[in-house]
Parts: structure tokens; sequence; C-alpha cells
């Protein structure tokens, strides 16, 4: 009894004392997941379930950040994020991703979608890994902070207050803004998800590039409006709501258009 009380305790703390070390939080991912799923192609549903049975994209969406606390998964604690230096113009920009890293969230989400695509020799342990990343990696590149900076790691030591409350800003936009309106996954997902394909069509234009580079300005916006020790709380949610829906919605129309890409 003695032991697992030590166990409950051990897990209360690492969820209430890590929740910048996770994109989006559980929630976020969730809904990136959820509505990536909803707009699947039927070939791309049947050849998924072949891999992971009856389990939804969302059950997977965050088993990337729940590994790293395996030394054996230590090696990709860097696929999650993309570190640029801020302010560069969209050339610059490309010239430093396309020279960036080969253990980076782009290099290496490119790298497993080619592998999952164009690999037949992939055993079903090894594509089941890849695709959990793939849902994870496409929904860290849409949260902007994790194609943030290298020297306040991506605003993880940006130090602020949410509702008087220490925090960082890496955190607020992980899981405090996803959070704040109450909703489960699936009700975000629905809320974000409307029966619009115009816009969905408009939002899957471009490449993977595109996308980390649309995050990449939202964070540059996020670092010029927030200062060591801001006091944030009713008004940057409300200022903030609308970018932070789209880009979950971004997200999961994306992921959709890279998992249709690869098993259709």
């Amino acid at each position: 009894m003695k032991h697992l009380l030590k166990i409950a305790l051990v897990v209360i703390f690492f969820i209430t004392s890590s929740g910048s070390l996770f994109a989006w939080g559980t929630t976020g991912h969730r809904v990136v997941a959820e509505i990536a799923e909803r707009n699947l192609s039927r070939k791309a549903k049947r050849n998924i379930q072949k891999l992971i049975g009856n389990q939804s994209l969302a059950y997977w969406a965050n088993w990337p950040d729940f590994i790293k606390s395996d030394p054996a998964m230590k090696f990709s604690d860097t696929w999650h994020y993309v570190n640029v230096e801020g302010n560069l113009s969209h050339d610059d920009f490309m010239k430093e991703l396309a020279n960036s890293s080969e253990e980076n969230l782009y290099k290496k989400a490119l790298f497993l979608a080619d592998q999952l695509k164009n690999n037949k020799n992939l055993d079903l342990k090894t594509k089941q890994q890849y695709l959990y990343f793939i849902i994870h990696m496409i929904g860290d590149g849409h949260q902007p902070l994790h194609v943030g900076r290298l020297e306040d790691l991506g605003g993880n030591k940006v130090t602020v207050e949410w509702f008087g409350s220490k925090t960082n800003i890496h955190s607020v936009w992980d899981s405090k803004l996803v959070d704040f309106d109450k909703y489960s996954f699936t009700e975000y997902a629905t809320v974000l998800d409307l029966n619009d394909k115009k816009l969905k069509k408009e939002l899957a234009q471009g490449t993977l590039a595109d996308w980390i580079y649309d995050s990449y300005t939202i964070a540059n916006k996020i670092y010029a409006e927030v200062k060591q020790n801001d006091d944030l709380s009713y008004r940057y949610h409300y200022l903030n709501k609308d970018i932070l829906e789209n880009q979950m919605l971004k997200g999961g129309v994306r992921l959709a258009k890279v998992l249709n890409e690869i098993y259709n």
C-alpha cells in the first residue's frame, strides 16, 4: 500500500510540475489529433486501422511526451521543437530551417513521413511509433513557442504570472490558454472543425516548412508582447483566443493532409 502511495505521489508531482514539457498539453494535442481523424480519407482510415486497430489518434497523440521518462527514448527529446533566431525575414528563416539540425522537429517529421510512406521494410512496432511521433510532432509545430528561441528555451525562461500564479509563457501557450474554456478535447474539436471545405482547403496549402514559418511569425509576436514578470489573465486570453484556436485547427487539418498523403 505504501509503495502504491509513493507511486501516486510521484505521478502527481510529475503532472503538476512539468507542464512546460508537454506541447499543447494533453488537451491541445488531442484536439489536433481528433480534428485530423475527422478529416481522414476512408482509405487512410482503413490503413491506419491496420496499424493501431480501433483506437483513436487522440489516444496516441501524447505518447511521445509520455515516453520522455524512458532513457532509451532520450534521443527523441529534440524532435519536439525547432530553435531559430527571432525576427528573420521569410527567406532567411527558410535558409536557417534548411541548414538546421537533422534531429529537430522539422527534419525528423520529414524523415518519418517519408519512411512511413516509402519504406516497406519497417516492422509493425516501428510503423506504429513513427505514426505516434508524426501525430504529435505536427501538433508541436503549431504551438508557436515550439518554433522559439534557444536562449530562452522557447519561452520556458520567460517568467510570467497567470492569474497570480508564477509560470512561464511557454506553459501558458502549452496548456493554460487551451484549458481556460474547460472544453474536453472532443468538444473543442467539434467547436473548431466546422463544415467549411473552402477554409480547410486553404489551411492545408503549403509545405511543412511553410507551416513552421507560420508558427514562427506568431512566436515573434508573442515575444514582442510579453516581458519578464508580466501579469497575464483575462485580457491575454481574450487577445489570443482566436490565434490559439486557429493554430489547433490548422494543426488538425494539416495533420490530416500529411496522413492522407502517407496512407492513401
